[in-house]
C-alpha cells in the first residue's frame, strides 16, 4: 500500500473503507500526501430517541452506534444487545451495565452505548463533539424537533424516523456504490461512479476578454444549458 501511495503520477484517488480499521485509515490519509484520499476512518452513528417517538418506529431502527434518549427503554436486552453506559446514563441506571471508556468508540458487534440527552439542542451538540461524519437519526412524530435535528446535524447523511441503513449508494439511486466519504470536498455520503468524477472546462473563443461581458461590454453571459458538440476523441 505504501508503494501505491508514493506513486504520484500514476494515482489520483484512493477510496478505503475499512471498517473498523481507523488506525489503518489515519495511517493512509497520512501517507498519501500527493493523492486524494476518499473515505471515512469511522462509522460512530447516533440515534436521538426523542420524547415524542414512537416506540415501533425506534425498535426498528439497526446499524447504531450510540443510542440517544430522553426516556430509556430496556428492551434492547430482550434483543440480547450488549449495552454500554454513558456517564449521565450510568449515574443513575438500575441494571449497572458497563460504563464506556469513550463515547466516540464503533463497535463491530451487536452492541451500543446509551446515553441521557435532556433535549434535542442537547442531542446535537454531544453528536458534534463525538460524530464521526457518518449518519445520524432522529425518531420523533414531532415535526418542528424532526427539522431542528435535520437542519444543524452536521453530518453526511441525517434521518428522521429511518433506519441508518439506508445510508447506501444503491439505495440512493447512485448505482453500485463504490465507497462513503465522510468528507467536506468533493464527493460526501455515499459515492457512486459519478461522485469520482472531476471537471474539465473547454472554452472554444472567438477573440474574446473578458472586458466584452462587464457592465458597459457588449456581451452578457447566457448561462445556459446545451448540447455538448460530439468532439474527436482519439
Amino acid at each position: 500500500m505504501l508503494g501505491i501511495l508514493r506513486e504520484e503520477e500514476s494515482h489520483h484517488l484512493v477510496e478505503e473503507s475499512p471498517g473498523d480499521f481507523s488506525e489503518l485509515v489515519r495511517n493512509i490519509q497520512k501517507a498519501a500526501k500527493g493523492i486524494l484520499v476518499m473515505g471515512r476512518s469511522e462509522g460512530i452513528c447516533h440515534v436521538y430517541v426523542d420524547p415524542d417517538a414512537s416506540v415501533e418506529k425506534a425498535t426498528g431502527i439497526n446499524l447504531l452506534r450510540t443510542l440517544l434518549f430522553d426516556q430509556i427503554m430496556d428492551m434492547l436486552r430482550v434483543e440480547q444487545v450488549k449495552i454500554h453506559a454513558g456517564p449521565k446514563f450510568a449515574a443513575y441506571s438500575t441494571f449497572n451495565p458497563s460504563e464506556v471508556k469513550s463515547l466516540r468508540t464503533e463497535y463491530g458487534d451487536l452492541e451500543c452505548c446509551i446515553e441521557v440527552a435532556d433535549s434535542v439542542q442537547e442531542a446535537v451538540g454531544h453528536i458534534h463533539k463525538y460524530k464521526s461524519s457518518h449518519t445520524d437519526v432522529t425518531i420523533t412524530e414531532n415535526e418542528k424537533t424532526a427539522e431542528f435535528f435535520l437542519q444543524h446535524v452536521d453530518s453526511a447523511c441525517v434521518f428522521w424516523n429511518a433506519s441508518t441503513r439506508f445510508s447506501y449508494g444503491y439505495r440512493f439511486g447512485l448505482g453500485a456504490e463504490v465507497g462513503i466519504s465522510t468528507s467536506r470536498i468533493h464527493a460526501r455520503g455515499p459515492v457512486g461512479i459519478e461522485g469520482l468524477f472531476t471537471t474539465k472546462w473547454l472554452l472554444r473563443g472567438d477573440n474574446h476578454v473578458v472586458s466584452d461581458f462587464s457592465e458597459h461590454g457588449s456581451m452578457k453571459y447566457p448561462h445556459e444549458s446545451f448540447s455538448l458538440p460530439q468532439g474527436n476523441t482519439n
